[in-house]
């Protein structure tokens, strides 16, 4: 709506420090976001040109107001009159944005390395947990992936990663629509940040 665009327009001027663009350290303000395991990956993922729904890879260095725009409809909440059609569309942008966040090599595929580097980041707040153990869970649920997305492999069959295809079976049945989402800090909160 018009009046959800006016508040993230105050909400930009706010990171941006009434600058034209936003740039990566400007994310530090955002008290919620400091203490994120996944913190990189998050902010790294607003200036990742596959979520700007731009034809080529790679990052850019700053993102002005559209930009951000583009970013935060990923995270709008279903509206109530959407058809399956728009539904399935809708499901679909908000998990390749998070395909996105995991595939960090741009290749198309979430590697067993990159996913041992999720699990591991979002792990580190854990002081009981070791490296090893971390690496052990998301090889686990690597196999466990790959039996969903390939089925009984051989045993000279290699699985070379999840694919955009896997990763929508991966998640089918999984609520996406309500529990991806964002909540922004009051306007006062932020304010005080600087």
């Amino acid at each position: 709506t018009s009046e959800q665009i006016e508040h993230l327009h105050r909400r930009f001027k706010q990171l941006s420090r009434d600058q034209l663009t936003i740039r990566k350290e400007n994310f530090d303000s955002i008290p919620d976001l400091e203490f994120n395991p996944i913190r990189g990956k998050i902010v790294h993922a607003f200036f990742d040109k596959r979520n700007l729904r731009q034809e080529s890879d790679g990052l850019v260095d700053e993102i002005n107001f559209e930009d951000f725009l583009t970013i935060m409809s990923y995270f709008r909440p279903i509206e109530m009159n959407m058809d399956e059609e728009q539904l399935d569309r809708f499901r679909k942008e908000k998990l390749k944005f998070l395909f996105h966040m995991y595939d960090s090599d741009h290749d198309g595929k979430i590697t067993l390395q990159e996913y041992r580097n999720v699990v591991e980041e979002l792990l580190s707040g854990n002081p009981h947990l070791e490296k090893d153990s971390a690496r052990s869970i998301a090889d686990g649920a690597m196999m466990e992936a790959a039996s969903i997305c390939v089925g009984q492999m051989g045993p000279d069959q290699v699985y070379e990663g999840i694919t955009f295809e896997d990763f929508l079976k991966m998640w089918q049945g999984i609520d996406i629509e309500t529990k991806m989402h964002v909540r922004f800090l009051n306007m006062e909160t932020i304010a005080h940040c600087y």
